[in-house]
């Protein structure tokens, strides 16, 4: 049985959750071929909204006045905000470099979790962020720091989405412990769908009908809803309560690799700045998600 309660499914979960969400990337991608950045964001929403609808009515009584506001800041800043910016930060940007500055999102809970819920990182973890800066700062300014005129304004938006996520991925952990990842995720999306409904009535969408993609992306999308926003949400939001937020969010030591996959099995091009960063990142994660210096007691043994 599936049992997050058990260390090696909680390790598996952290897998599934890469592999799926590194796809997303290029999903998005997929659907800014018909689509506006807008209708993106807006139709993921929606159709997530749809089909968690049921489950969503069901546990509408789970709605109290402690828990409301805390459900519509994990819907807003987990899930609606990050909606739009991705794909807006991907008309610029690869589905590659995306799946990148993903990884930033560990640094944001522990910074998060300091800063607002009290928590007490260790000297290891403080220098974790800071690498974990400088991989996302290369990327940002393409490896130039001697002036802002290289500051990739589409990329911080990706990074601006990675804050609101590790906000999110906090709430979810010390706010919102007496639900369930499937109480939480239904009664986020029933509270922001509507919102993305709305967006919806807003935008033109014959220029998409019209397009020869309009069914290609529109597959995209439903699958990106389906998958990444609905079901897997199901696991994350499980795996924060089960094995804390640090952990949960780590799925993007292994997220990045899968999107650089989906980039280059989609003709993107690789740099050699893109996999500097990436490594420089992943250091920064490993030394966050650290308690204490690594004890390599074989090396002891060898000089025995």
């Amino acid at each position: 049985m599936f049992n997050l309660d058990k260390k090696r499914w909680q390790w598996a979960a952290l897998f599934l959750l890469a592999f799926v969400w590194g796809a997303s990337f290029i999903l998005m991608k997929r659907g800014l071929d018909a689509f506006s950045y807008v209708q993106v964001g807006a139709l993921r929403i929606f159709i997530s909204f749809i089909i968690i609808l049921p489950i969503s009515i069901k546990n509408l009584r789970l709605i109290n006045k402690q828990n409301f506001w805390y459900l519509l800041a994990s819907g807003l800043l987990g899930n609606l905000f990050p909606a739009f910016l991705f794909p807006l930060a991907e008309t610029e940007v690869s589905s590659s470099l995306a799946g990148i500055l993903n990884g930033l999102t560990p640094f944001f809970t522990l910074i998060i979790g300091v800063l607002i819920f009290k928590n007490t990182p260790n000297k290891l973890q403080y220098l974790g962020v800071f690498v974990g800066f400088i991989g996302a700062a290369v990327l940002v300014t393409n490896g130039s720091f001697s002036s802002l005129g290289h500051i990739n304004l589409y990329a911080l938006l990706i990074v601006f989405a990675t804050f609101m996520y590790g906000i999110n991925a906090n709430i979810i952990r010390n706010k919102l412990v007496g639900l369930n990842g499937i109480q939480i995720t239904s009664l986020l999306f029933f509270l922001i769908g509507p919102f993305a409904g709305v967006t919806l009535l807003f935008t033109d969408m014959s220029s998409a009908i019209r397009s020869e993609n309009f069914w290609p992306s529109l597959l995209a999308v439903i699958t990106l809803s389906t998958f990444a926003s609905v079901i897997l949400l199901f696991i994350y939001n499980n795996l924060i309560h089960k094995a804390g937020a640090i952990f949960a969010s780590s799925s993007t030591y292994v997220i990045p690799f899968f999107a650089l996959m989906w980039g280059v099995m989609d003709g993107e091009v690789i740099s050699s700045i893109h996999m500097y960063s990436l490594l420089i990142i992943l250091a920064g994660v490993y030394l966050a998600s650290l308690r204490r210096i690594p004890y390599f007691g074989f090396i002891k043994r060898l000089f025995r």
